[in-house]
Order: C-alpha cells, then structure tokens, then sequence
C-alpha cells in the first residue's frame, strides 16, 4: 500500500507544528543576523564566520548528550521542550545587544537550546513512524519547518521595508522590530510541543547505550566519514547573505531571495522524502550534492542580481533533496534504541565541521592577519569541491540496507 499523508502519526504533527512556528521566529532573526553584525556592529567576514561556526559547535556538542539522555531514559518529548523553551528565553537579549560579543552570546545561547531539542525530536520522530514511510515523515517534517522559515521571511520582508524600504544596509531599529515580532511564535511553538507531543515507549532487551561511536556501527561510521567530507566545504549560510550583498543586493532583496529559497525548499521536501522511500537513501542524496556543487560554483562566478536569485531556487532544491532524506538514512541504519545517540553524534559532528568550515571560508575570503585571502568566490570554489567529493563517495558505498518499497 502506497503511504499516505493522512496515516500519519499525531507526534509528526505536533513536531512539525512546533518546526513550523519555531522557524517563523527563528528565520525573522538569524538569516540578517551577520547583515547586523556587518552593517551595524562592524565586524569582519572572520569573525562572522568564527560566530557561527562556534554557535553551531555548541549547539552540536550539547546534541550528541541530549541524544544519549534521551536513549538512555527513554523520554524524547520533554528534552526538545526544554530546548525549544531556552531559545525562546534567549531571544529576546537580541534586541538589547550592541556589541559583537553581545550578539554571540545570544547565539550561542539560542543555538544551546537548539543543541538540546533535536536529537530528541528527531528520535521521536522516528520512533513514531513505520520504517515504510520514514522518508516521507522527515521529509513532511522538514516542509513543515521550511514553510515557517518561508512565513518568517514574508513577515520579516514587510517588516524591513515599512521600516528602511530598499535600504542596503540593515538599521538597528529594523532590527529590534524583527526581534520584537519574532518572540510571539517562539512561545507558540513551546506551547504546543508541550500539549500535543506524547512519548513513544521503547522496548529493547540490549543493555543501556554508552557514549561509544563503536556502538552505532560500521555503516552508520562511514556515512559519518562521507558527510564529514561534505560539510568541511558547507560553511555557514551567512556567507551566501554576504555575498549577495556584495553583489550589490539590497536588506529587502536578500529577503525576497530567502523567501525563494525556502519556497523551493518547502516544496520539494516532502516529495525527495517519498521518493526516497520507494528508490533509495543514497540517490536523492547524490542528486542533492551535485546540485549544491553547482550551486556554490555559482555563487563564486555571480556577477548580477537575478542570478543571485535563481541560485537561492537551486540551493532550496539541494536543502528540499538532501537534508531530510540524511535523517531518514540515519534511522535506517540505526537501531530504535540508540536513534538519539546516533542522531546526536551525526548532529556533533557536522557542527564541528560547521566551525572549522566558517573559519575556512571566513579565510579564504577576507584572509587571517596580515594575509588578504583569496577574495569572496574562493569559499564557494572550496564548497563545490568538497561537495562533489562526498558525491563520489558517497556513489560507491554499499551500506547493505535494502530500499524500503
């Protein structure tokens, strides 16, 4: 039997309601948070990059305990409430912030509660779902969350242009008003994790699992090692903001391009998730990473706008084909009892790839003391190579786990 949305479990819809309103808010905020470090606080592409490269470390070191926690006690629900709740609480100091190292400890915290929610999220996720319709499941989850991203972007747009109209450089009031607006669906989305989410028990006869990568496997390692080559060149999404605005874009464009962006996004996940379901993990997966490739030599050979903006439509359609798709791969590969250790390391050890790719590509661009780096296309050059490598290896792996029709 064909898998059908409407057969889906109500934990899908409860996480997904949550991504949904969590990124409205968090979308206001983060994707013009390095424009506010750059036009308003002064800072260098470096430290905008060693900015997000540390959140995203945190964030992901505080992953990989949550999702042990939460094998260990069996409990998901409660561990992605507390995260979501210390987002939310955090939030608000963006609004106060006037320095650089004022806005990295409010990301820093921020992306702590992020650290904590999504492995267990995930895990839940997993656990609620038959193994036959896992593809659609993340990928259902990931529009749901895109969607939001895409609302945030519509209401941030209106928000900047009522306030600075097509303005290039981003205000500090501008700023503060997208902060204000964005704590109101972050509380919503606390709310209603919290009231609808239900924990799914987890039988197993295996001893309690321990923080020990041997454990997860031999397939799960090497799909760890693919992807690790993948995300030494997937530095932060800040980088692409900068580049539009070195190319001249406006606050307002940036935002219309984002919204592009999470449109093609929404769209195509949940569509690449069943297809993943009926042909196989790995060849969305490819697809996905050869699309990025050509996206990011895009970007370093950008020169006008409107191609700006149909490579944020092709950068949606890798995100749409491949991220999902990676975390059904993962419950693929995993037992049920150790879905949120393994989805924390996987978490892990992106974010730390994360850190060292910003301060690689922060680099290359604008270089580090007295070298002046490669200039803005270099970090993107790099990107596409490490991407094509990842799809090559990722091409010839033989995981030994049969597509589930």
């Amino acid at each position: 039997m064909k898998p059908s949305i409407r057969q889906l479990p109500r934990n899908l819809w409860a996480v997904s309601l949550t991504s949904f309103l969590t990124d409205i808010s968090s979308e206001m905020v983060l994707n013009i948070l390095p424009l506010f470090l750059a036009n308003v606080v002064g800072a260098r592409t470096g430290l905008i990059g060693l900015i997000e490269g540390v959140s995203e470390a945190i964030s992901s070191l505080l992953k990989i305990f949550s999702g042990w926690l939460s094998d260990r006690t069996r409990a998901r629900k409660w561990l992605a409430v507390a995260g979501y709740g210390i987002s939310t609480l955090v939030k608000p100091f963006f609004y106060f912030t006037t320095s650089w190292e004022g806005v990295a400890a409010a990301r820093w915290a921020d992306r702590a509660g992020k650290g904590i929610r999504t492995a267990p999220r995930d895990a839940l996720v997993a656990d609620s779902i038959d193994e036959k319709q896992r593809g659609l499941a993340f990928g259902l989850h990931r529009a749901a969350d895109t969607a939001g991203a895409l609302l945030g972007m519509l209401i941030a747009l209106g928000i900047v242009w009522l306030v600075q109209g097509a303005a290039i450089q981003l205000s500090r009031d501008t700023f503060q008003t997208l902060v204000l607006v964005s704590v109101i669906p972050a509380v919503l989305g606390v709310i209603s994790l919290a009231w609808i989410a239900r924990d799914v028990p987890v039988t197993s006869t295996r001893e309690m699992p321990r923080f020990a990568l041997k454990a997860l496997g031999k397939p799960f390692i090497i799909f760890l090692l693919i992807i690790s080559i993948f995300e030494l060149g997937n530095s932060s999404d800040a980088f692409l903001v900068l580049r539009a605005q070195e190319r001249g874009v406006s606050v307002a464009g940036i935002l219309g391009m984002l919204i592009v962006f999470n449109l093609v996004y929404s769209l195509v996940s949940a569509p690449a998730g069943s297809l993943s379901d009926r042909v196989g993990r790995k060849r969305v997966i490819i697809i996905g990473w050869l699309i990025y490739a050509a996206v990011y030599i895009g970007f370093a050979m950008a020169s006008v706008t409107w191609q700006i903006w149909v490579l944020y439509a092709f950068y949606g359609l890798y995100y749409g084909l491949a991220y999902g798709t990676a975390k059904a791969l993962i419950a693929d590969l995993i037992a049920p009892e150790l879905r949120g250790t393994a989805y924390g390391t996987y978490a892990a050890a992106i974010g730390i790839l994360d850190l060292v790719a910003s301060v690689i590509a922060g680099g290359l661009w604008q270089g580090v003391g007295g070298w002046e780096g490669f200039g803005p296309s270099a970090p993107f050059i790099f990107g596409s190579l490490m991407a094509l490598m990842a799809a090559l290896m990722i091409g010839v792996w033989n995981y030994g786990v049969p597509v589930r029709n």
